[in-house]
């Protein structure tokens, strides 16, 4: 279940599945809360998903993180 950083604002994290396994993935949104930023997330999830395997196999890591931002 996604989830939000308390003191980041509109940052919300999630885990994309890659078969058996987890990736951690966070998502930076201008939004002032919890429900804005995971209906945003939900809403374009594909894309985001798209965006962070693409990011993932081209080694685009932050300490282990595959870090994202609105579209």
């Amino acid at each position: 279940m996604p989830r939000t950083k308390p003191d980041a604002g509109g940052t919300i994290t999630f885990f994309l599945a890659l078969g058996a396994g987890r990736q951690l993935c966070r998502l930076a949104t201008t939004f002032q809360t919890q429900k804005q930023a995971f209906s945003y997330l939900q809403k374009y999830r594909t894309e985001f998903e798209r965006i962070a395997r693409a990011r993932l196999a081209s080694g685009e890591l932050e300490d282990g993180v595959v870090v994202l931002s609105m579209l």
